[in-house]
């Protein structure tokens, strides 16, 4: 961190009288171990305590909705705008106000109400004995009839393909979305089944020939100590998407202040706290995502491996507004 960050990132922390605003209640839907620094190293930096809850996305949502007003929760993070989008469409965060997150924050990853802070790519894997990079040098190219027979996917209804399609969306309309979900549909190897883990492992064994996946998933397995892991990804080709055109869509973790917040300044600064150099670091060194602040230094190999690329700078909040429009053309286009 270098010391005009660490100068803002002090003030905004002292700003505040930590003796009124000691606990912070947490309630997450990421689950690495390695985010357990980032809670330890606010605490020591403020002398706030979290206290935090995990669960899966749709479990939390629906315990702040039963809540209501009594919720102890503070903030609310998770990954994927989608799932974001979704909790701000129920009405359950408040306006973010901090001029150092939109000082550091670049503007199309954040929205009034919610904040990203950390980013994955959406990519095209490729077996590299049976296809070349130019025949998927596009999202597009994944519906042309060369691909019959050769696409694996996980389900159209999980939060990162439907933030997919909602770009698409954005860019494209919801006309030529559907009429490519539906040709996409047609170039199964089979029906969508299992995770990102799984298409990148079936791509490697020969199942399908293409897929797409999170770049944060490609990364684990370059850093695994198991030798089938490193044997699947040398296997696989990578394929930044639309580098001609709009770019590589990414998904986001990011977070909120929950409007029934009990302890809003300690939310505001664990946000800020997520925004600083250390924390950013952390989640590209430990968790193999791309920070979303610019001054953040990598330290991570194989992340670093991937290259550099263009990235959608399509604003979350208004891929958002396209999430609920691309579960609806999924579902005509049979993308299940």
């Amino acid at each position: 961190m270098n010391s005009r960050t660490l100068l803002v990132l002090l003030v905004s922390l002292l700003a505040y009288p930590a003796a009124a605003q000691d606990t912070l209640n947490l309630y997450s839907a990421r689950h690495y171990q390695t985010d357990e620094a980032l809670y330890d190293n606010f605490t020591k930096a403020t002398g706030i305590r979290i206290q935090r809850i995990e669960g899966r996305e749709d479990e939390l949502i629906e315990r702040i909705k039963n809540e209501g007003a009594s919720s102890p929760a503070d903030v609310f993070i998770t990954v994927d705008a989608a799932r974001l989008a979704q909790a701000d469409a129920l009405g359950l965060f408040a306006p973010i106000r901090s001029k150092l997150i939109e000082a550091r924050v670049p503007a199309h990853l954040r929205s009034t109400n919610w904040v990203a802070f950390s980013t994955r790519a959406r990519v095209i894997i490729y077996n590299e004995v049976t296809v070349t990079p130019d025949q998927v040098r596009t999202y597009e190219s994944l519906a042309e009839p060369g691909m019959k027979g050769k696409v694996c996917s996980r389900s159209g209804s999980h939060p990162y393909n439907l933030s997919l399609g909602a770009a698409l969306i954005a860019h494209w309309g919801e006309a030529k979305t559907e009429d490519w979900a539906r040709r996409l549909v047609a170039n199964f190897a089979r029906p969508p089944k299992g995770g990102d883990t799984d298409q990148i492992k079936a791509v490697a064994a020969g199942e399908c020939q293409v897929a797409i996946s999170n770049t944060y998933y490609l990364v684990r397995l370059m850093r695994s100590n198991k030798p089938e892991d490193r044997q699947t990804m040398e296997k696989v080709g990578v394929v930044w998407p639309n580098q001609a055109s709009f770019g590589t869509h990414i998904n986001v973790s990011g977070g909120g202040i929950l409007k029934t917040a009990p302890h809003k300044d300690a939310a505001v600064r664990f946000l800020e706290y997520l925004s600083s150099d250390e924390a950013q670091v952390h989640f590209a060194n430990g968790n193999n995502e791309w920070p979303v602040v610019r001054t953040a230094i990598i330290k991570n190999p194989e992340l670093a491996s991937l290259g550099q690329f263009k990235a959608d700078t399509l604003n979350i909040g208004q891929l958002a507004q396209h999430v609920a429009t691309a579960q609806k053309v999924f579902d005509r286009a049979g993308f299940r």
